[in-house]
């Protein structure tokens, strides 16, 4: 059967690439976003994979406008089965050069548009006893960096909000469920639009990924959604649990090596756009598309992404082999 997917952030990055693989695997696509000259473009590569696709123009920020893009969507495509939240905005810069206003947007957008669209869907789903809700977060949502701190926040924010809600519905035994994937560094378009006050060029932390790693674990969290969190890419594992067990000595790694590792040696660029208050592709009409400027340097898989969604399979052959050896131990022994 087609299945009805929602996706804030569509018009590029992360969100373009889910909204390209659930297109390709058969569902027809909302695209949530605020720049519709990406969400034109998105929209055009569902419709070529021969799905339905509906742009909707829309600020997550604005709890009243979410909840009227939900109705839209329910009556135009069908019952919203999946609802991916994605959507987001940041500021690269110290904390002392992040103004207030500026922060309280981030958090808006980045947290709080998760709230808004998560408490929108829900309404309907619960009616339907039915559907899922993946949250896209981060590595930074349990391990803060410096030159982030409105976005770490806004990601530690909506950590702690999934586990509440998780533990809501699985009190009340609903067949509604949500789930968190974490997310490596990717080559996505954000580090050529954020605000950035820093002296040299944004870059995610290597090494990289293609969007289109991150856009496969959505998926399959949202096909496999009883999971609480799925975690992409051998250095969100690592990161993650260093950080459970020596969070004091990561701090003190990052501290030397953070600032350096999250700039290229190019400087800013005085002309870059900046989607803190309006869409990149909002003043030239350009569509950024889903990749950013570090391709050479990205990653098109990730070995423990395959790994991870085949844990029972690779669980199941594991406990052979292990068998198999205890076996053959007590076979020599005899």
């Amino acid at each position: 059967m087609t299945k009805v997917v929602a996706v804030t952030g569509a018009s590029g990055g992360i969100g373009r690439a889910v909204a390209r693989e659930f297109a390709r695997r058969g569902s027809d696509v909302a695209l949530l976003a605020r720049g519709e000259q990406g969400l034109e473009a998105a929209a055009a590569e569902v419709r070529a994979e021969g799905r339905r696709a509906l742009v909707v123009p829309v600020d997550v920020a604005d709890a009243g406008a979410v909840e009227s893009a939900v109705e839209r969507i329910e009556s135009q495509l069908g019952p919203i089965e999946v609802w991916v939240n994605n959507a987001f905005t940041s500021v690269f810069a110290r904390f002392d050069d992040i103004a207030p206003e500026e922060f309280r947007r981030v958090t808006e957008v980045s947290y709080l548009g998760y709230v808004y669209a998560t408490r929108a869907v829900l309404q309907k789903m619960r009616k339907r006893d039915s559907g899922t809700i993946v949250q896209v977060g981060s590595a930074l949502a349990y391990r803060g960096i410096p030159l982030q701190t409105a976005y770490c926040g806004a990601k530690h924010a909506i950590q702690g909000f999934h586990e509440a809600l998780r533990v809501e519905l699985l009190h009340e035994r609903s067949n509604v469920h949500v789930t968190m994937v974490q997310m490596p560094a990717l080559n996505t378009p954000q580090f050529s639009w954020v605000l950035s006050r820093l002296p040299r060029h944004a870059q995610p932390v290597p090494p990289i990924y293609q969007p289109e790693v991150a856009a496969r674990a959505v998926v399959f969290a949202a096909e496999h959604p009883r999971r609480r969190e799925y975690w992409v890419g051998g250095t969100t594992v690592a990161t993650l649990m260093a950080n459970a067990v020596v969070p004091g000595l990561l701090d003190r790694y990052l501290a030397r090596t953070g600032f350096d590792a999250q700039q290229t040696s190019e400087p800013r660029p005085d002309d870059q756009p900046v989607n803190l208050w309006e869409p990149a592709d909002g003043a030239d009409g350009r569509d950024f598309g889903a990749h950013g400027v570090f391709g050479s340097r990205s990653k098109p898989t990730s070995r423990q992404q395959w790994l991870a969604h085949r844990y029972p399979q690779v669980a199941g052959a594991a406990g052979v082999a292990v068998a198999g050896l205890a076996l053959a131990a007590v076979r020599r022994r005899r």
